[in-house]
C-alpha cells in the first residue's frame, strides 16, 4: 500500500473511506457478523502500518457494518485451514496477527473503535488494540480463546487487556471467554463511553473530528509516550516525556495556541 494519501488507499477485504482528517475502516461481511479471513488480517495490517507515512490522516475509526463489530477468525476461512497446518506455518499466522496489533500500536493517528453486537476474539483484540473505544448497551465483547482450545494469550491480550480492566478482570475474561456486556465494558473500563446503537456512528464521528482538529503532533506524541512508558521506571518516564513534551513547545501549533489565547481565540491547529 503505497504513497502518503488516504485517496491512494485501495482496500479489498474492508471498506475505506475517508472524511476530512478522519479515515473509517468497516469490516463489512454483515451476513457473517463481519469476520477476519488471512486477506483481511493481512491487508488491515498492511494498512496500519501504512498509515505511519500518510499525512492526510489524524484520526481512525474502525468499526463493522451491520450492527455487528467483529465475530473474530472466520472458522471456515481461518480455524479449518490451521488445523491442517504444520508448527512453521502456524508461527507465520500468529506472528502476521500480532504484526496487526503492533501496526495499530505503532501508527502515530489516535484509533477509536465504534462497537455494537458481537465483539468477539480476535474482533475484540482490534477494540483492544485501539486508542479509544465507543460501544452500545448491545456490545457483546468476547475474548473467547479458551472456547477453541486455545489460550487468552492471542495478540498481546495478556499484555494490553490488564492495563485497560485490570489484572483480575482480565484473567477472568481470558481464562472464561464469557461475553462481558456493554453496560459492564463501561464500568470496567474497557468502553470510554456508551451510545446508543442509532447514535453510534455519528457520535463517534464527532470525536473522531474533535481529535482531528486538534493538535494531531501533538496527539501522536501521546500515543507514542503511552506505549513507550509501559517499560519504563516512573523516573525514566518522566525524563522522556520532558524531551517529548520540549519538542512538542517547538511546534507551530504552540505557537497558535498562545497568540490564540491570546487574542481571545479559539485555536485552530494544523498539526505542525
Amino acid at each position: 500500500m503505497a504513497g502518503n494519501k488516504a485517496a491512494e488507499f485501495n482496500p479489498q477485504h474492508f471498506g475505506w473511506s475517508v472524511d476530512g482528517k478522519v479515515a473509517t475502516v468497516t469490516l463489512n461481511r454483515p451476513e457473517r457478523k463481519n469476520p477476519l479471513t488471512f486477506d483481511s488480517y493481512a491487508e488491515l495490517r498492511d494498512t496500519f502500518r501504512a498509515l505511519k507515512d500518510v499525512e492526510d490522516v489524524k484520526v481512525v475509526v474502525i468499526t463493522g457494518a451491520g450492527g455487528n463489530f467483529c465475530s473474530g477468525g472466520d472458522v471456515h476461512d481461518i480455524i479449518g485451514p490451521l488445523v491442517k497446518m504444520n508448527a512453521n506455518e502456524l508461527r507465520e499466522f500468529t506472528t502476521m496477527t500480532g504484526d496487526l496489533v503492533k501496526a495499530m500500536r505503532a501508527c502515530p493517528q489516535p484509533i477509536i473503535a465504534a462497537v455494537d453486537g458481537v465483539c468477539a476474539g480476535a474482533g475484540a483484540i482490534l477494540a483492544m488494540a485501539s486508542d479509544l473505544r465507543y460501544g452500545t448497551f448491545e456490545a457483546k465483547v468476547a475474548f473467547l480463546f479458551v472456547r477453541v482450545g486455545l489460550s487468552g494469550a492471542d495478540m498481546g491480550a495478556c499484555g494490553i487487556l490488564p492495563r485497560i480492566i485490570g489484572q483480575g478482570r482480565a484473567a477472568e475474561l481470558l481464562f472464561t471467554g464469557r461475553v462481558l456486556p456493554g453496560d459492564q465494558a463501561l464500568e470496567w473500563g474497557f468502553f470510554n463511553g456508551l451510545i446508543t446503537p442509532d447514535d453510534l456512528q455519528a457520535d463517534v464521528a464527532a470525536t473522531a473530528k474533535r481529535l482531528a482538529d486538534g493538535p494531531t503532533f501533538a496527539h501522536a506524541m501521546t500515543k507514542k509516550m503511552l506505549n513507550a512508558e509501559w517499560d519504563m521506571s516512573l523516573e525514566a518516564a518522566i525524563t522522556a516525556e520532558a524531551e517529548a513534551q520540549a519538542i512538542c513547545m517547538e511546534t507551530k501549533d504552540f505557537v497558535r495556541a498562545y497568540e490564540a489565547f491570546v487574542a481571545k481565540q479559539k485555536p485552530v491547529f494544523e498539526g505542525d
